[in-house]
């Protein structure tokens, strides 16, 4: 049984990318179309602290106590946490203005693979990159909406979809390094079921938990890839999941509503907790040097 609740009460038209840091005891996460990073210390009030961002941005990974690295519109970006202020460290697709960053997570080896999209969601102008010690590798071309990055406790499997095709894919993965090895096999086919399969996690366990966008619903999939459990979140348009104590936070966004559907839809764009039984495991930090 899982109980639900309000993590923060700010709604996104595009909330996504949450990751926690079990070191600070804090929660990141974005609203990308609106260019903003959000950070909640759960162990403080409800409120979260807003940072305005030069850049869309989508991805964050912990780099260490001083430094982030954030995947953005034209690449990745040292941030210093005490300041806020971004360096380039390495340009992706910079001189792309039709794209961004999207989905991401990092590898237990360190590495960082990195989904781009079109702005206008446009049908194949995407791909997934490899990133690990200043060196990028484009893995997979053609990508209209990148989404469920994510990786067994071991580092030997990677799951990734690219959302319209309805497909959630499973390919080989080397535990050292973070890079894929053969081709990618289906894991799970959602053409039969309501919305679209949008970020993932993996737990201690193997299981991956998937936010269904357009179904207001998290998801766990056994490492067979078999759907054994969801949970209900009052959002229609949840995005993405990040292990926090206790559970969950869930990113949920307004975008693409008219005032309507908002009207029906009145928490949409909002964070939530989910506390529900399970075994999390904490982003390892990214190493760039």
């Amino acid at each position: 049984m899982a109980i639900i609740s309000m993590l923060c009460d700010m709604p996104c038209e595009l909330g996504e990318g949450p990751s926690f840091d079990p070191h600070a005891n804090t929660l990141w996460w974005f609203d990308i179309t609106a260019r903003k990073l959000f950070e909640k210390r759960m162990d403080a009030s409800p409120a979260a602290l807003v940072h305005e961002l030069p850049v869309l941005a989508s991805v964050i990974a912990r780099i260490d106590a001083g430094r982030q690295l954030l995947a953005t519109e034209t690449g990745l970006h040292v941030r210093d946490v005490a300041t806020g202020s971004l360096t380039m460290h390495m340009p992706i697709e910079a001189d792309n203005g039709a794209t961004r960053s999207n989905d991401g997570r990092v590898h237990p080896c360190g590495a960082l693979w990195i989904g781009t999209m079109g702005k206008q969601a446009q049908p194949g102008a995407g791909a997934i990159y490899w990133y690990r010690k200043g060196e990028v590798r484009k893995l997979y071309d053609g990508i209209s909406i990148p989404n469920s990055i994510c990786f067994s406790p071991a580092g030997d499997v990677a799951w990734f979809t690219d959302t319209p095709t309805q497909k959630l894919m499973r390919v080989a993965c080397d535990p050292a390094t973070g890079l894929p090895g053969g081709e990618p096999k289906l894991f799970f086919d959602n053409h039969a079921d309501k919305g679209f399969l949008d970020g993932s996690v993996v737990d201690a366990d193997g299981n991956v938990w998937n936010a269904r966008w357009g179904a207001g619903s998290l998801d766990r999939y056994s490492p067979a890839g078999k759907r054994i459990a969801s949970v209900a979140l009052p959002a229609t348009q949840t995005s993405c999941p990040a292990f926090i104590p206790g559970g969950f936070a869930v990113t949920s966004a307004w975008q693409g509503m008219g005032p309507e559907k908002r009207k029906a839809d009145p928490k949409a764009g909002l964070t939530f907790k989910v506390e529900v039984k399970v075994r999390p495991r904490w982003e390892p930090d990214v190493h760039i040097a």
